[in-house]
């Protein structure tokens, strides 16, 4: 059997990508996972809620218009739920197998949109979302930043994609902001802080550079295909 420093080094890098509303994240996180492939890199792109069949049903409660009012405890509740599924089931058998796992929001987001933006309390949050991941966090952390006029204005150029978030007050998007600039300064050597206003093109090679960089500096070429 494989040491325990031996399991550690064939484990796959753990990349989470967050930031509010209409950040381009998600647009980001296909062509950063586009350009690893093209790398040579094993890649798995997932997101939260969702990446499995049952974590993308509760994605569909939380995310909908349902006639029933979702209250914050509830809310929080079905997203650490989900997400418990989606290590299970998805994120940890990759990271096992040595894949580079990117995944559209993560814990940062519930302490983000659940704590600063729901006034929950983040020590509770904290627990609750350790015991639900068993203790896995990121490796890296990309936080896509707009302002937030920018980021709804994008997110309502088309109102049939608008989800129940999206229609949250300006007040509440501008807590889940300022809760991931808390975020970020709590931890900046995990989360890093890309300007999401410039052309995507530009971001995209902003994000290739810091990502290949950190991936050659944490000894990932292991994690290639061969």
């Amino acid at each position: 059997m494989s040491s325990p420093h031996q399991q550690n080094q064939n484990r796959g890098a753990f990349i989470t990508l967050e930031g509010m509303e209409g950040s381009g994240k998600s647009t980001q996180g296909s062509r950063l996972s586009q350009m690893l492939v093209d790398n040579g890199y094993h890649v798995l792109l997932t997101r939260e809620p969702g990446g499995t069949p049952i974590a993308e049903q509760l994605r569909g409660i939380l995310l909908d218009r349902p006639a029933e009012p979702i209250v914050p405890e509830t809310e929080a509740l079905l997203i650490l739920a989900a997400r418990r599924q989606h290590i299970e089931q998805v994120i940890r058998p990759a990271l096992e197998k040595g894949t580079t796992v990117l995944c559209d929001r993560f814990s940062d987001s519930t302490l983000a949109y659940q704590g600063y933006g729901r006034g929950l309390d983040l020590s509770v949050l904290r627990k609750l979302n350790e015991w639900a991941t068993g203790g896995l966090t990121p490796d890296l952390t990309l936080l896509f930043d707009v302002p937030v006029t920018v980021g709804l204005t994008r997110r309502q150029r088309d109102t049939s994609l608008l989800n129940r978030l999206d229609r949250e007050t300006e007040r509440f998007h501008r807590e889940v902001r300022a809760g991931f600039m808390r975020l970020a300064r709590r931890e900046p050597r995990r989360i890093r802080i890309v300007k999401a206003t410039a052309p995507p093109d530009t971001i995209a090679r902003v994000v290739n550079d810091l990502v290949l960089t950190w991936l050659n500096t944490r000894g990932s070429k292991n994690r290639k295909r061969r």
